[in-house]
């Protein structure tokens, strides 16, 4: 019997299936974090002088927590316009590999190319991680559904947390503020920490350590930094580890 035979077909190939499981899905940790981490934001919108409508299109068009920080801290400060557009593109940066990561499993997919946008502006890295984890085991044709599925219920929640936020600011403690917004990135640590590739965790390891280390240096570029160190470790030891397995090989 062959491969082929013994696979378990796709997951999700109806469509509608898989947008109610992304919704399903994406309504577990990913939207809660989401929405946790908005309600720091949306507190944090209204001490810098921003309106409710304006921090709620910031949640929904930038959709980038980074960026959105960034904008709303510039704005209380008067910095000119194009530093603040800069920052806030800079802050974001890093969903330009996860798209080129995440476009090939659409490839084939005969949607319109103007659909890919819709993906580009949901994304976001607890979606993101969910989505690559799930892509595999998902046919061609529910791939795009999923990741809309995950990327609404996201949405949702982020626009609710940053509208709850922006209610209770003042009254919750500065510090109840300061961890919301960082749950976020300590949520997608332990699920980067959790998978199986080996250079995935041997580049959190060396970023745990290096983080701190750096900030001490450069208190502006210590994240960048952490990342490019970390990351080009993990891929230069893995590689070497992995050549090293071969050359042991019989």
């Amino acid at each position: 019997m062959t491969d082929s035979e013994t696979a378990p077909p796709p997951a999700f190939a109806d469509p509608g299936a898989a947008f109610a499981a992304g919704l399903a899905e994406g309504a577990k940790m990913p939207a809660i974090m989401v929405t946790s981490s908005m309600v720091g934001f949306g507190s944090l919108a209204r001490d810098s002088g921003l309106s409710l409508d304006i921090t709620l299109f910031l949640t929904v068009g930038i959709w980038g927590l980074p960026g959105q920080v960034a904008m709303a801290e510039l704005w209380a400060l008067g910095a000119p316009v194009l530093a603040i557009v800069v920052a806030s593109s800079m802050g974001n940066l890093r969903f330009l590999p996860m798209a080129l990561v995440t476009v090939p499993w659409f490839r084939g997919d005969k949607r319109p190319a103007w659909t890919r946008y819709l993906v580009a502006q949901v994304m976001s890295i607890n979606i993101w991680t969910l989505f690559m984890r799930r892509a595999p085991d998902i046919a061609l044709g529910g791939r795009y559904p999923y990741f809309l599925g995950v990327g609404v219920i996201c949405l949702v929640g982020g626009s609710i947390g940053t509208a709850l936020g922006y209610v209770l600011a003042g009254e919750l403690p500065t510090e109840v503020t300061i961890a919301l917004v960082f749950m976020n990135p300590a949520y997608f640590m332990f699920v980067f920490s959790s998978v199986r590739q080996r250079n995935c965790i041997i580049a959190v390891v060396i970023g745990v350590v290096a983080g701190p280390l750096l900030h001490q240096v450069s208190t502006d570029w210590s994240v960048p930094l952490t990342g490019l160190l970390a990351g080009t470790a993990a891929f230069l030891i893995d590689r070497a580890i992995g050549r090293r397995g071969r050359h042991a090989g019989p």
